[in-house]
């Protein structure tokens, strides 16, 4: 009888944790590096997985699917370079892109990436507290829904609501009539 692999193993089981991690490290490293860059989304996801390892016997899925688990972990360690994080969204603010001319790789990288964030919006982002932030970013970057978002951070769904709904009319504040979705990418 011959195995067939698996594409998705089932949100419901970290049984076959080499099939987690194959299912899900693409993704959680787009997440990361959305959110800190690549060099750092390395580390970090490798420590999401580690992390998610050694714990698994604490893993309940009746609160969150593994995908939504995996999020939160990446999410909680993402808080420990959270300096990082709002020193680059305002570096970003400061200088927009660099001066090097990034190859065809790093070009469809940052077409996806917080690195490529106009500064305006970048800035913003930055200012937006941590809770907002997260909320945001889980939403925007990693398409979770209210009750994954709720579920990844611990908190409770109206708490998702209300962070998000913040963080919008602080967006809107501080970028004004511009829209940086539909400002040339030049």
């Amino acid at each position: 009888m011959t195995a067939a692999r698996v594409e998705r193993p089932p949100d419901e089981s970290l049984d076959d944790f080499p099939g987690v991690f194959d299912a899900y490290f693409d993704e959680m490293f787009r997440y990361v590096s959305q959110r800190l860059g690549p060099t750092q989304a390395e580390d970090v996801v490798a420590e999401t997985f580690l992390t998610a390892f050694r714990k698994q016997a604490r893993y309940d899925p009746a609160r969150a699917a593994v995908r939504t688990w995996l999020y939160g972990i990446a999410t909680n360690l993402i808080s420990k370079h959270r300096r990082a994080e709002a020193r680059g969204l305002r570096a970003r603010q400061r200088h927009g892109h660099g001066g090097n001319v990034p190859g065809p790789e790093e070009r469809v990288t940052d077409q996806v990436s917080a690195q490529s964030l106009r500064p305006a919006l970048a800035s913003a982002i930055a200012s937006l507290g941590q809770g907002e932030r997260d909320v945001l970013l889980l939403m925007a970057l990693a398409g979770l829904s209210h009750q994954e978002i709720a579920a990844a951070l611990g908190i409770s769904y109206g708490t998702v609501g209300s962070r998000l709904s913040r963080a919008r009319t602080k967006l809107r504040v501080a970028l004004g009539d511009a829209n940086p979705m539909e400002a040339d990418h030049g």
